[in-house]
């Protein structure tokens, strides 16, 4: 079923919103429909089902933008059957699962959001070193299941080493954090090297052997696939805490299980994983030396409502003749033109 919203008198664009009604209350909201309903008609999925490939095409038929969130792919197969679309707009950061070279082949443009989460992300990191360094959700745990909990002896964070893998925006809010607090930063990045006062400038073996809290955030590329192997938990220091905080595919998920099991590591956390939607997987997350959240690192008002308002931002380009900042792949978007003309 698919609920038609107003539109605006003076452009015929009309967008389909992929969102379900869970992502839609979580990720968009009234503010953002709002704001695409002042320059579209606007289709909403009220299917409860993320849609992807040919049946996207057919729920957004007659639709010449797609605002997609990160659950709703763009595939070959979309593109091949949507022959109004102009546009797919994903609201978030990653393009990973859009097929730019076919939306490029038939003319459609692809945009991206800018990171609004870098706030969010870099104090849920903060959050996770403090809750593995004292055993909080332990704790707490064992108080809810009814028991009486062990109290351990805790890693204290002022003094404690920071190595951070990989420097953009949110590795760089959370080495401020970190230095706030008290600890010792250091950086493996071969491409951004850090400048700033107090970060370290490392290699990735020195990270791994000398951090007492290792936290990866580099970018996900074929390079970095499986960074996270059996091998570089073995060179962690023992006792080190691992967050992964950037994508599920740069960690050998059963390498970092079996040196779980062998006590290598004090423990290790997670908000993205190999499961659907970059969660973690549940048999790791149900660990008691796991503190796993549901790829919540970007989950909040203010993070929601930066990339919410890129792409009402670039609808209203759009239905503008303009176009729209983040654009991945502007010179081949013919079907643009072709509209505008």
């Amino acid at each position: 079923m698919l609920h038609h919203g107003g539109m605006s008198t003076t452009t015929p664009l009309q967008v389909f919103l992929t969102h379900t009604e869970e992502e839609f209350a979580a990720y968009y909201g009234p503010a953002g429909l709002a704001g695409l309903l002042a320059h579209a008609r606007v289709v909403r999925n009220t299917t409860g089902r993320v849609l992807a490939g040919r049946e996207l095409a057919e729920a957004a038929a007659g639709c010449q933008v797609i605002v997609a969130h990160r659950s709703a792919p763009g595939n070959a197969e979309t593109f091949a059957h949507a022959p109004a679309l102009l546009a797919f707009l994903r609201g978030a950061v990653d393009i990973s699962t859009i097929d730019v070279p076919a939306a490029s082949a038939v003319g459609v443009l692809v945009t991206r959001a800018t990171p609004g989460f870098t706030d969010a992300v870099a104090e849920l990191a903060i959050g996770m070193m403090v809750d593995l360094a004292r055993g909080v959700s332990a704790a707490v745990c064992a108080y809810r299941a009814g028991r009486e909990p062990v109290p351990p002896m805790g890693m204290q964070l002022t003094g404690a080493m920071l190595g951070i893998m990989g420097y953009g925006r949110i590795a760089r809010r959370l080495a401020q954090m970190a230095l706030g607090i008290g600890m010792r930063v250091q950086v493996h990045d071969p491409y951004t090297p850090p400048r700033e006062p107090g970060v370290a400038a490392v290699s990735f073996a020195e990270v791994l052997a000398s951090s007492d809290v290792v936290v990866c955030l580099a970018l996900s590329t074929p390079e970095t696939a499986g960074l996270f192997d059996a091998g570089a938990f073995a060179a962690m220091k023992w006792g080190a805490i691992f967050i992964n905080l950037s994508r599920g595919e740069l960690v050998d998920e059963a390498a970092l299980e079996a040196t779980l099991d062998a006590g290598h590591l004090r423990g290790a956390a997670m908000d993205v994983g190999q499961a659907p939607d970059q969660r973690p997987q549940p048999h790791l997350a149900r660990r008691a030396d796991v503190v796993a959240t549901p790829h919540i690192g970007g989950l909040t008002a203010e993070a929601r409502d930066h990339q919410m308002m890129d792409t009402v931002h670039q609808v209203a380009a759009l239905a503008a003749g303009r176009m729209p900042d983040g654009a991945v792949n502007a010179a081949d978007a013919r079907r643009l033109r072709q509209f505008w003309a």
